[in-house]
């Protein structure tokens, strides 16, 4: 396990519906909807210098996952962005955060699925930690059995807190011993992991599943971003498991583990035979991105 705890975060302090609580005594009650169905939507961010890397899109996907779930009562863009500054100015943090924003269909009258049980607005919670990048050495991979959400189901383009999917299938990358899973979609092509969006590259080309089972990530976009302002070729189709094994490079995107190479994928090790540099390109963009890019803290 890569991710640890960091004592750091003893004693932060926690915005639940902007008020700030201690670690221990941030609580949210047992009749609220992420406790009682996983009825929530989130967003991971990050703090690099003094500014909160792409909060714009953050904060719209926040809103618009809110919207599909027929949320009550969203907190504005501003109302959240102000507690989440608030959060941060109260626990001095300015770099190498991140934060956890939680926004729950909020507190039910009696416990029960239906939603005309809640009649008190949502719940925000802004939850933010000292923490580096969940992945600090290249990762390997496997397949797992359990299959990515496509819209038949639960569409992967709403940001929920219903994490179960993903959790099954971390859970078979722990016991093979991998860092992380490989999803297909229910189609058999690979759709992303249970944690991050997934590239390729081949013949000095950049290679992405298409968002049709997979969440079309904030980082994935960015890279995308790049790559066109570098001239790099950018393909969005259907890939088999059988062209990531035979890539050239294969890295993950993701808030949490930002750009993160992959060794091996099913016991198969991916061999850079062409000489590739493309990732290391990439990545030296992005890392200039978030030295550059952001809205700036107000303190």
């Amino acid at each position: 396990m890569q991710q640890q705890y960091n004592p750091q975060n003893e004693h932060i302090l926690i915005s639940i519906n902007g008020k700030l609580f201690p670690r221990g005594e941030a609580n949210i009650s047992v009749f609220d909807s992420a406790v009682q169905g996983g009825d929530a939507v989130w967003e991971g961010l990050r703090v690099y210098h003094g500014k909160i890397f792409a909060f714009h899109d953050h904060l719209n996907r926040l809103q618009e996952s809110a919207h599909a779930m027929m949320f009550a009562d969203i907190p504005s863009k501003e109302e959240i962005r102000q507690v989440v500054f608030e959060t941060l100015r109260a626990n001095s943090m300015r770099d190498g955060v991140h934060i956890r924003l939680t926004l729950t269909r909020g507190e039910k009258i009696t416990s029960g699925m239906d939603p005309r049980l809640n009649q008190n607005g949502c719940t925000l919670i802004v939850l933010a930690e000292w923490k580096k990048p969940v992945y600090e050495q290249d990762i390997t991979l496997i397949t797992s059995s359990v299959r990515r959400n496509s819209p038949m189901s639960i569409d992967s383009k709403i940001h929920h807190n219903n994490l179960i999917n993903n959790i099954l299938a971390k859970l078979e990358a722990n016991v093979a011993g991998a860092d992380a899973a490989l999803m297909l979609d229910n189609l058999g092509f690979v759709s992303e992991t249970n944690d991050c969006n997934i590239f390729m590259i081949k013949n000095e080309m950049l290679f992405t599943p298409n968002a049709d089972a997979c969440l079309p990530g904030i980082t994935r976009k960015k890279v995308i971003e790049i790559a066109a302002g570098l001239k790099i070729p950018v393909h969005l189709k259907n890939l088999s498991l059988t062209e990531f094994y035979n890539a050239d490079e294969v890295f993950t995107t993701g808030t949490m583990g930002e750009l993160v190479r992959v060794k091996m994928i099913d016991g198969r090790k991916i061999e850079n035979k062409s000489g590739s540099r493309l990732l290391e390109v990439i990545q030296s963009s992005f890392r200039k991105c978030t030295e550059t890019e952001g809205e700036p803290l107000p303190f």
